[in-house]
């Protein structure tokens, strides 16, 4: 891949739906750098958690928007994983950030001007140098609207309460199918309905319905888009 154009490719799309796992792959096969949007608001969430901006389930706002200044994320490679794990004012933070409390709370959070701002702003330093794989809510809308390769992905809510069941299980986490559905649902109404930067496909973005695919196949259907980008 040395002989083609670094292009940044936005990954946009519904929570479970496995863009992140896309994404890492499409970076390892490339040689790109593979940036987790969807981590990086998980880590705001975690530390309002942890720092008593979020009780209950409730946010409140003022409290948080008074801790970003003292949140710091970082990505550092993982050589025993083959991906990036994240660090919250260098702190491990990978597995506490997937928690079933932290999905619950991170599209309110999400939903607040001013962490979308601080993040996006973050998001767009990364990039600044190409050859990075994005994915997130509004990537190829807000963050890298000009983005080369823009991709939508989508999955039947049911599969993908599936995949998010199997992965906090395996995992030992205490959860139901039933809970894990209904934050499913309940995520993607939020991220559709917000107010500020709602998930929303591109106009430019090519849509990924991967419900019934394998990840084999979903890398040969990106390949014959990114070839036809870059020659």
């Amino acid at each position: 891949m040395e002989n083609k154009k670094k292009i940044i490719i936005a990954i946009d799309g519904f929570s479970s739906c496995g863009k992140s796992t896309f994404a890492k792959a499409i970076a390892a096969k490339l040689g790109y750098i593979f940036i987790d949007t969807g981590a990086m608001y998980r880590a705001v969430t975690l530390y309002a958690l942890e720092h008593g901006a979020i009780i209950d389930g409730e946010v409140n706002q003022e409290q948080l928007i008074g801790l970003l200044p003292q949140v710091n994320i970082s990505f550092e490679f993982n050589p025993q994983r083959g991906a990036s794990d994240i660090y919250v004012n260098g702190e491990f933070a990978e597995d506490r950030i997937r928690s079933i409390e932290v999905s619950n709370c991170v599209s309110k959070v999400s939903q607040i001007r001013q962490v979308r701002e601080k993040l996006v702003a973050m998001q767009q330093q990364m990039g600044q140098s190409r050859g990075v794989v994005m994915d997130g809510r509004d990537i190829g809308t807000v963050v890298f609207p000009d983005a080369e390769l823009k991709l939508f992905m989508t999955a039947d809510a049911k599969v993908r309460a599936e995949r998010r069941y199997a992965e906090l299980t395996a995992k030992g986490d205490a959860v139901t199918f039933e809970e894990i559905l209904e934050n499913v649902i309940s995520r993607d109404e939020a991220d559709v309905n917000r107010a500020i930067s709602p998930l929303r496909r591109a106009d430019d973005a090519i849509e990924l319905d991967n419900s019934y695919m394998s990840v084999e196949e979903q890398m040969a259907w990106f390949m014959e888009r990114y070839e036809q980008i870059v020659g």
